[in-house]
């Protein structure tokens, strides 16, 4: 069984869902792929998790790098869930690039080479957004692209962490990573 809880925040209204101890999914509304984690069947109700997520967000929409993350459940494929756990450990302030997401993944797997636009899948799939941050995922060339829960809010959530956005740049519709 699957539960959902809906919030809002300084960028509009979240949902979040868990399995029932873990947080399987964190979504802006109205987000692409809102919801792709999430059982057809589920039910509205308040959980320890949820409790852990609303204070893990109340600390980073504070403008702060929360010192905690919630339990999490990552339910997707082997592929996305190693893009996923790579994008879990960038530091809240800084960027990674598509390209250097994907030489880790060649790294770890012992892989010939790896494309960005594959990792760039991955990333837009994540479930469970801000949390793990598929918004400090950037293009080589300095593009903010990519993000499911639209550019404007990109922006906004690396600015709000500081980030330098002086390098960085909206691409024209059609652009390549």
């Amino acid at each position: 069984m699957d539960y959902i809880k809906k919030i809002t925040s300084p960028l509009g209204g979240i949902t979040i869902a868990s399995d029932g101890k873990a947080l399987t999914g964190l979504w802006f509304d109205g987000q692409k792929y809102f919801g792709e984690a999430l059982s057809k069947e589920y039910v509205e109700k308040d959980l320890p998790v949820f409790q852990q997520t609303e204070e893990w967000l109340a600390i980073y929409f504070s403008g702060k790098a929360p010192d905690f993350t919630p339990p999490l459940s990552l339910k997707t494929t082997p592929f996305r869930k190693n893009v996923w756990e790579i994008m879990l450990k960038i530091p809240f302030g800084r960027t990674m690039t598509y390209g250097e997401i994907a030489r880790q993944v060649v790294q770890q797997k012992g892989l010939s080479h790896m494309s960005a636009q594959a990792v760039g899948g991955a990333v837009g799939h994540n479930s469970i957004s801000l949390i793990i941050p598929c918004h400090r995922v950037v293009g080589g060339n300095g593009s903010l692209t990519g993000y499911a829960g639209g550019i404007d809010k990109k922006v906004k959530l690396l600015t709000m962490e500081k980030i330098d956005m002086s390098s960085f740049h909206v691409p024209e519709k059609g652009t390549a990573l």
